[in-house]
């Protein structure tokens, strides 16, 4: 499909400088991620979301797709319990082209990313959440090749406040929150908690525990130098019924294929940041720690043999654990320069992240219903420890260019090492032999701001990304491809302007991605396939985000995308070629829509819609999912120190999919409940919930 983007964006210019009103100044929204300090928005040459906490709080939410599906690029998507996938400027993918953060720092090194890494994260401590759309790696490093999600810790408040909540849903998830926080002269403290059960839901096995907390500290040791301390601990244990054949999703959604697999989260982080300013110098240095165990009986991995004395059940599976424990720093400085107002940001980071991995085979057991029913231990399949140190380089530099327009110029230069040590005797079932390897790369940016009125910015930009080969990638068999990193240039242009006496809030932004030496799976026979750098591809789109409140009643915001992401070289074998074709799960639309209104003073209900566009579901482009629209009713009211809310979510009992893809390949027979897999979307869900706050947080 041709999308007439510079058209759109052209329509989009126009219509906001006519919109904009010259002659008023709104308040600078500030950004901390396009810096790793707060800046102007205005300022700050990338396409940049932001959700304060009124928007969180707004939303009610139980999940983070909930929350950040509210800005233009992204799109979260629910694979149950709070696993998850993601699609900004990519397909929906699980790969490793995005880096999660929080307050700057990232949630899991460098090689092992996990697609699932936000439920690591507690919503409840964050004061706000920063998505920068676009390679970030100039200042946030690999991986940052889609984007960069910066969940920012709430701050402890001047006055004593809490709050206690409760709620309860229909298809028995409940959950209590519960947080307090105080200053006492130079010292903050708040708390953030949430306890979340799940049982008896609408999918078989499908139950689920969730605890999860943030403890935030600031101190000032004096006006110009803060300290400031946090505490995070994520715990997961949930039931994993996983993704359903054609037939069971059209007609029987509830089922589970198994009854024995599970994933078992735990992580824990601890950073410190301490800054000194004096003399116009900025000076902060941030050292972390982490502590993750992750543990899984994956129903992916689940699948049929011939039965043999190594395959006695004709079903194979696997239970691994993948931990690991982390070092690490960032040294930051930033000075002001009187030549053209110049602001100079340069940074050094280092991650040492001690990395173990097991891995068993199972034999698994079916019954007559052909329901995956129990499993026993069989051989050990992988045992290796993997050393991964991270350590770079980056500078930042601004400066004016001429009167009202600013230039940036940045870069970081990054050198991972992995020493891989196999604990097995390595063969093709257990693994490489031991060995050590370096990646190394520069990622620049550069970047232009131009301020057309006082209401109006334009930007323009060039960056790049890099995403290293995953561990899983390099020694997973026994002999080590020779993978390099991918690599990806990005360019873009944007507006941003407020209107209507800064009542209308509007961005968007026009981008071209181009990928280089991406990983693919290159099949080498039946059953026999490696990574390959094989791929180039293209991801080309529009993000439109406009806010706008026509009184104190009402306001609105609509979020969208038109994108399309098209392989320009990747041959998945010798004799299959995918080139020109669009990528599989890449919805050419996604829009997010919302109507709000307050009738009175604590009031507030809103309607919600969600638009997923049509998508191919195989890189062939010959098995297709229509898309779907899903509406979801909110309604608060709040009075003294009580506040009720209830939510009625899929309003509509739409029967979709937040997830559909196809292993077919184009060529053969064409089997839909052998080929096709559907992660079944919830049922029309009602959410009923009370909280109590107390002290300043009740005015």
């Amino acid at each position: 499909m041709r999308i007439p983007l510079f058209a759109a964006l052209s329509a989009a210019l126009a219509a906001a400088a006519q919109a904009a009103d010259p002659e008023t100044r709104t308040l600078d929204e500030v950004v901390v991620s396009g810096a790793r300090e707060a800046t102007p928005l205005a300022a700050t040459p990338a396409a940049i979301g932001r959700l304060e906490a009124r928007a969180l709080d707004d939303a009610k939410a139980t999940r983070i797709d909930q929350v950040v599906n509210a800005l233009p690029g992204v799109h979260m998507v629910d694979l149950g319990n709070e696993q998850h996938s993601m699609s900004i400027r990519q397909p929906i993918t699980t790969s490793a082209v995005y880096q999660y953060l929080e307050d700057g720092v990232p949630i899991r090194p460098v090689g092992v990313f996990n697609h699932n890494a936000l439920n690591e994260v507690n919503l409840t401590g964050a004061g706000g959440v920063e998505v920068v759309r676009g390679p970030a790696s100039s200042l946030y490093g690999s991986n940052a090749v889609g984007g960069a999600v910066n969940f920012l810790t709430r701050a402890p408040s001047a006055a004593p406040e809490g709050r206690v909540a409760l709620l309860a849903g229909s298809e028995g998830y409940n959950r209590v929150d519960t947080g307090a926080s105080n200053t006492w002269g130079d010292f903050g403290l708040r708390l953030a908690h949430y306890s979340a059960r799940q049982r008896g839901s609408w999918r078989n096995y499908n139950d689920m525990d969730k605890d999860s907390l943030t403890l935030r500290a600031d101190y000032a040791l004096d006006p110009q130098t803060p300290l400031k301390l946090v505490y995070s601990y994520n715990e997961l244990d949930t039931e994993t019924p996983g993704s359903l054949n054609e037939t069971d999703f059209r007609n029987n959604p509830a089922v589970s294929y198994q009854t024995f697999s599970y994933r078992r989260d735990k992580a824990q982080r601890l950073s410190a940041t301490l800054e000194r300013e004096h003399g116009g110098v900025l000076n902060a240095l941030t050292l972390y720690a982490r502590e993750n165990d992750h543990g899984q009986n994956p129903a992916y991995s689940i699948r049929s043999c011939t039965v043999s004395a190594t395959c006695p059940t004709g079903y194979v599976g696997n239970i691994n654990v993948n931990s690991y424990t982390s070092l690490g720093l960032e040294a930051r400085q930033r000075r002001h320069l009187d030549w053209r107002d110049g602001r100079l940001i340069v940074g050094f980071t280092f991650d040492r992240s001690p990395n173990t991995y097991v891995e068993d085979k199972i034999d698994v057991t079916r019954d007559a219903a052909n329901v995956y029913t129990g499993y026993s231990l069989s051989t050990r399949n992988r045992e290796y420890e993997v050393l991964l140190q991270n350590a770079s380089l980056y500078a930042q530099y601004e400066f004016t260019l001429w009167p009202a327009t600013r230039l940036q110029l940045g870069g970081r230069y990054d050198t991972l090492r992995y020493d891989y040590t196999n604990k097995l005797t390595p063969s093709s079932a257990t693994g490489a032999p031991s060995e050590a390897r370096t990646f190394e790369h520069f990622s620049p940016k550069v970047g232009l701001t131009h301020e057309l009125t006082p209401a109006t910015s334009l930007y323009a930009a060039y960056s790049q990304g890099f995403t290293p080969p995953e561990v899983s990638s390099l020694y997973a068999r026994l002999a080590v491809p020779n993978l390099k990193s991918a690599v990806f240039d990005n360019y873009e242009a944007g507006v941003r302007t407020r209107f209507a006496g800064g009542r209308g809030r509007l961005s968007a932004s026009l981008y071209r991605l181009e990928g280089y030496d991406e990983q693919v799976s290159y099949s080498i026979g039946v059953g026999n396939s490696e990574p390959r750098n094989a791929g180039r591809t293209r991801h080309t789109g529009l993000e439109l985000g406009l806010d706008y409140a026509f009184d104190d009643r009402w306001e609105a915001r609509f979020a969208g995308t038109l994108a399309e992401h098209k392989y320009l070289d990747y041959d998945a074998s010798s004799t299959l070629s995918y080139d020109g074709k669009i990528a599989k799960q890449a919805p050419q639309q996604i829009v997010n829509a919302e109507l709000a209104w307050k009738p009175t003073s604590g009031w507030r209900a809103a309607l919600e819609a969600q638009r997923v566009g049509a998508y191919w579901m195989n890189d062939a482009n010959t098995v297709y999912y229509g898309g779907h629209s899903v509406f979801h009713l909110r309604a608060t009211w709040a009075r003294g120190a009580w506040e009720w809310w209830g939510k009625l979510l899929n309003l509509t009992d739409r029967k979709y999919s937040t997830s559909a893809s196809s292993s077919y390949s184009g060529s053969g027979a064409y089997t839909p409940d052998t080929h096709n897999t559907y992660t079944p979307g919830d049922p029309r869900t009602l959410f009923v919930g009370v909280a109590y706050r107390f002290g300043a947080a009740a005015r």
